[in-house]
């Protein structure tokens, strides 16, 4: 599944395409998403102008509006997309041929189409107005890791009484988005803490300490272009290469990086954990 610097990495790929650029068309191949793609879509955006390509978790927002005759922007409508378990955003000249799993191609007037790729189609595209970060899928969301509000003392307050494993607790969107299990690993790894240990009974120096780890990781996914696990590529078509840079996952029952122990295999919440028994406690 694309992570949140997977996100990020495609964010940043087709923004440059696509700001202050018209809408021409929208071909709909494939409604049936996770949730259907409402006919609105394809009617209310040709015309209109792309505002802003924002990311809130895993999820992109496209605002877009149209100019009045005054020149005076309209009210904004958006353009909600998740990428799911296999999707992709992909940028193309806008005479390409269409493969088996290329549901919907958004067309600029430059020529180029913002072209949505899902074979599993878990992903989704939904278009409505109003604020988007009220939207039911958004407004529950914990605060971003990257930014201030992802304080060092702020995972110490939040887990307070908490059992569930810390591994859980910090994959957990409602407490911080966008830490999902491949960067959930590394980050415990990178802070030295057990995944299996109750969210509750970490100090205020280990979490603060793992805030860092977790900004750390994302940030050099980011800057790596993501992580490529079977199926992501980024905007303009090339993978991620953070997973040479892995430490832990995927790398069950190997050599621990830093201190040679095995490093051992299990389940938490039916995800797979990796984690050493000799740096991690």
């Amino acid at each position: 599944m694309p992570e949140l610097p997977e996100v990020e990495t495609t964010k940043r790929g087709i923004a440059p395409h696509l700001l202050h650029q018209t809408v021409s068309s929208v071909v709909i191949r494939q409604r049936q998403l996770r949730w259907p793609i409402t006919p609105e879509m394809m009617t209310e955006l040709p015309g209109q102008i792309l505002r802003s390509v924002d990311r809130r978790g895993k999820y992109l927002i496209l605002a877009a509006s149209k100019n009045e005759a005054s020149g005076i922007d309209t009210g904004k409508n958006y353009l909600l997309i998740h990428l799911g378990m296999s999707g992709s955003l992909r940028l193309v000249p806008v005479d390409s041929p269409a493969g088996k799993h290329d549901h919907v191609d958004i067309t600029m007037t430059t020529g180029i189409a913002l072209r949505y790729t899902d074979p599993r189609r878990f992903g989704c595209m939904l278009w409505f107005a109003g604020d988007p970060l009220l939207h039911p899928l958004l407004r529950a969301l914990g605060p971003e890791p990257l930014s201030d509000a992802f304080a060092p003392d702020y995972l110490r307050v939040q887990a307070a009484g908490r059992k569930v494993p810390v591994k859980s607790f910090i994959m957990d969107s409602k407490v911080v988005v966008g830490v999902g299990n491949i960067y959930a690993n590394e980050a415990l790894f990178m802070a030295g803490i057990d995944p299996r240990r109750a969210a509750g009974r970490i100090s205020a120096q280990r979490y603060a300490l793992l805030t860092e780890r977790i900004k750390e990781v994302l940030a050099g996914a980011i800057l790596m272009g993501g992580t490529t696990l079977r199926d992501f590529t980024g905007a303009t078509g090339q993978p991620g290469y953070f997973k040479q840079s892995l430490a832990v996952y995927g790398r069950g029952g190997h050599p621990c990086l830093r201190c040679g122990t095995n490093l051992r295999e299990i389940r938490i919440t039916q995800r797979s954990t990796v984690f050493c028994p000799g740096c991690q406690s």
